[in-house]
């Protein structure tokens, strides 16, 4: 920058008192300091700021107006930086920037959000939701300061505190011949219609779950989207493989979803807070992860009143 915050200070002093001298006293500074700055701004600006005249001060050029007008938004504007700044190390304020995984981020981060902005109204929320290789990439490029995701390829330089776990378990139609079954095997779904997930990572775990026990998946119907699964599912394309409970057992067509807890002990996907191990939490930050702390201790939702589908790895 070819002029500091402090030549702007100066400038602006003298033209609101319309008096070098005057703008010198209230700042504690000599007057040479003052004419200097304005001189400074001038040349760097090539404007004329100032009429001098002699023995009876300044008055201000229309250009110098318009620059006064700047300068002061400007000067504004660094002390609220430098005030917003104090408040990240200290005061529950500024703003929050997470990311979470869309299986489960559209359930639980929504009523979480209210709950922490009525808590600290000085900070406001934003949430993305991405797929687990962008969430990674997100937190390294320092987008987000928390991710809410899945232990699913976690990078080392990423902390993960875990808080709840999901178990696969099948959903299909209402009029699938499954769906009055109490629960139903992975051997049994294998040769069948299933429509995937299919996202990063999302395919890979579901497919492990298959080769863990020596099995060959049938993916008949990949789909990019969980209304497009819930869709295909419930018009009798085939069934599905969820992991984080379903809010709610209708597609978005109005067709129904049947969930079915599956008999062989499979690896769970465990949900969880990520950030990159080398930063040091904001106070915004340590107090949104202490509210859903709280929030997955004392589930109430009817989301996750089944605990056939989750369970709790916090005390």
């Amino acid at each position: 920058m070819r002029f500091t915050l402090k030549h702007l200070r100066y400038f602006v002093v003298a033209g609101e008192m319309s008096s070098v001298t005057k703008a010198a006293e209230a700042l504690h500074v000599s007057q040479p300091s003052i004419s200097s700055a304005i001189l400074h701004l001038e040349d760097v600006t090539d404007l004329q700021l100032f009429v001098r005249h002699h023995a009876q001060g300044l008055s201000l050029t229309p250009s110098g107006r318009q620059f006064l007008r700047k300068a002061k938004q400007l000067l504004a504007e660094a002390d609220g930086l430098v005030h917003y700044a104090s408040t990240l190390g200290s005061d529950v304020a500024g703003s929050l920037r997470i990311v979470g995984f869309p299986t489960f981020t559209p359930i639980l981060v929504p009523g979480l959000i209210k709950r922490f902005v009525d808590a600290y109204p000085a900070v406001k929320v934003h949430c993305d939701e991405k797929h687990q290789k962008d969430i990674i990439q997100s937190l390294h490029d320092g987008r987000y300061e928390l991710a809410l995701t899945y232990d699913m390829q976690i990078p080392a330089d990423i902390e993960f505190e875990p808080l709840m776990e999901f178990p696969p378990y099948a959903v299909v139609g209402r009029d699938h011949p499954l769906a009055d079954r109490r629960e139903v095997s992975l051997a049994e779904l294998a040769p069948l219609p299933m429509v995937l997930l299919d996202w990063p990572m999302s395919r890979e775990y579901f497919y492990s779950l298959f080769l863990s026990l020596e099995l060959e998946p049938n993916f008949a119907y990949p789909a990019e989207s969980l209304g497009m699964v819930r869709g295909l599912v419930g018009n009798g394309f085939g069934y599905t493989l969820f992991n984080s409970p379903m809010a709610c057992n209708l597609a978005f067509d109005g067709t129904e979803l049947v969930a079915i807890p599956l008999t062989e002990k499979l690896r769970p996907l465990r949900m969880g807070v990520a950030r990159l191990s080398q930063f040091r939490l904001t106070p915004a930050a340590g107090a949104f992860i202490k509210q859903l702390e709280e929030q997955v201790r004392d589930l109430s939702s009817s989301v996750f009143e089944d605990k056939r589908f989750y369970r709790l790895l916090i005390d």
